[in-house]
């Protein structure tokens, strides 16, 4: 088990890099970077921030032709790191720090094998991307062009046709408390709540050649204090996984719900569906149900995007999640072809707009 890619993952997923908690692996990615000979920048995602982004260059040259990003926070809680054979098990390993270790080792080949040069490769490390993608969408504020993005994620080494969009949403149900045996003198929340989900679990919703069937899902349900209490309030936490048409499915949302009294409707988060390029020699292909950085970054910032990574999405956020070595290296000569591909794109006449 002595790679490169190997020793980088051990060392990315002994620091505790939870979202929200990104501030150590921010400085490790940062002092690694520049000491292999990169320009690198800690940029806040606000002013005032303490939660930074990475960006690394070659040279003096922050605008470059093809993009490596991927996110340095994981999901909650931090599980170390514990080595089983050839399986590599912790979190992080497959989402994303495994993809993000293997980009950063291609980046090393590329550069030693003088394959790339200063203007040729940026590497963008963000935050927040399990929890509303806020690192990326500060990325749109660095108001840089690239001709392609190589998005990390674990699909399995497969380069992903596109993935879902999302709205999140809450809905608020407010009752009247009383005595359980006299439900008359008030008014159920809980009740008025499963109304409304009931109706949204029933609806129908865009369906995608591409990407499969559209998906309503209740997260989280809480309400009311005691069984024997007519409940005064309850919320639940939901979301929509959707193929097409983002304005409409909300605009449906909202629809269903106004036909309800007594709920009050919050949006949470919300973003598109991502078509991907895919179409690439040497990698199979194919679409993935989770969402990702991909449609946080506009399309005026970067045009051409393909996703894919080593490890798999489903022991992803759970207490299992693992990589195997084998895909682990292999990854990093899929990213060499990436952004080999799209450095060769221009020679052969692909049209930048």
């Amino acid at each position: 088990m002595d790679h490169p890619v190997i020793d980088l993952l051990k060392r990315l997923m002994s620091i505790v890099s939870t979202s929200e908690l990104e501030h150590d692996i921010g400085l490790f990615l940062k002092n690694h970077l520049q000491s292999l000979g990169y320009t690198v920048e800690r940029i806040p995602i606000d002013k005032g921030s303490p939660r930074h982004n990475v960006y690394a260059y070659i040279g003096a040259s922050r605008k470059t032709r093809v993009l490596l990003t991927a996110h340095m926070d994981t999901v909650p809680p931090h599980i170390p790191l514990t080595i089983d054979g050839n399986i590599i098990r912790g979190r992080g390993s497959s989402d994303d720090l495994g993809p993000l270790a293997a980009q950063i080792i291609a980046a090393e080949e590329l550069r030693k094998e003088k394959a790339i040069q200063e203007g040729d490769v940026g590497l963008l490390f963000v935050v927040g991307e399990e929890n509303g993608g806020h690192g990326m969408i500060a990325a749109n504020d660095m108001n840089l062009h690239w001709e392609a993005g190589i998005f990390a994620e674990p699909t399995q080494s497969k380069l992903a046709k596109g993935h879902k969009g999302q709205v999140a949403f809450e809905l608020i149900a407010n009752g009247i408390a009383c005595h359980s045996g006299y439900p008359h003198l008030g008014k159920s929340a809980t009740h008025a709540l499963l109304s409304v989900l009931t109706s949204l679990s029933t609806a129908t919703w865009p369906t995608s050649p591409l990407l499969g069937p559209s998906t309503f899902n209740v997260g989280t349900f809480s309400g009311g204090t005691k069984h024997n209490i007519v409940a005064p309030s309850a919320t639940a936490l939901c979301e929509v996984r959707m193929v097409s048409d983002l304005p409409g499915i909300k605009s449906k949302i909202a629809s269903i719900v106004s036909k309800h009294p007594d709920i009050e409707l919050k949006w949470v988060f919300e973003y598109p569906e991502a078509l991907l390029e895919w179409e690439i020699e040497g990698f199979e292909a194919e679409p993935v149900a989770f969402g990702t950085d991909v449609p946080r970054l506009r399309d005026e910032f970067c045009k051409r995007r393909v996703l894919y990574g080593p490890g798999s999405i489903l022991v992803a956020h759970g207490p299992d999640e693992y990589i195997e070595v084998g895909e682990l290296v292999g990854s990093v000569q899929g990213y060499k072809k990436l952004v080999q591909h799209f450095l060769n794109s221009r020679l052969l006449g692909w049209p930048i707009k």
